[in-house]
C-alpha cells in the first residue's frame, strides 16, 4: 500500500511558478512509477506529466511541455511538479499517482494509488 499526500498548490497571478509536492508513505517509492494529472470544472482527468521510477525517463502532455519539470527524489519518497509561467487554462486540482509498471504512463486509469489532489488556481 501506497499512501501519496500533495501540498504545494494555491493561488497565483498568470506568469507565475507553482512547485507541488507528493509525499508517499507506505512502500518504498522507489519502486514505483509517478504520474500527475489533472481536472478542470466539468472537465475529463487528464495528463499532466510522467516520470519512470529510476527518473531516467520523463513524459510531459504538449500543453505543459516547456514550463513543466517532473522529478522525484527517492530517499525523501517525494515526488515534484515544478510548474512555470502559469496560465489561466491550467487552472485544475492536481493529483499524484504511483503505478508500479513503467508503460502507459500517460494513462490515468492503470495507476494504483492515488492522492487526494491540490487545487491550483491561475488568476488572469
Amino acid at each position: 500500500q501506497v499512501l501519496l499526500v500533495e501540498s504545494g498548490g494555491g493561488l497565483v497571478q498568470a506568469g507565475g511558478s507553482l512547485r507541488l509536492s507528493c509525499a508517499a508513505s507506505g512502500r518504498t517509492l522507489s519502486s514505483y512509477s509517478m504520474g500527475w494529472f489533472r481536472q478542470a470544472p466539468g472537465k475529463e482527468r487528464e495528463f499532466v506529466a510522467a516520470i519512470t521510477s529510476s527518473g531516467g525517463s520523463t513524459y510531459y502532455a504538449d500543453s505543459v511541455k516547456g514550463r513543466v519539470t517532473i522529478s522525484r527524489d527517492n530517499a525523501k519518497k517525494t515526488g515534484y511538479l515544478q510548474m512555470n509561467s502559469l496560465k489561466p487554462e491550467d487552472t485544475a486540482v492536481y493529483y499524484c499517482a504511483a503505478k508500479i509498471s513503467g508503460y502507459g504512463l500517460t494513462i490515468s486509469r492503470g495507476y494504483d494509488y492515488w492522492g487526494q489532489g491540490t487545487q491550483v488556481t491561475v488568476s488572469s
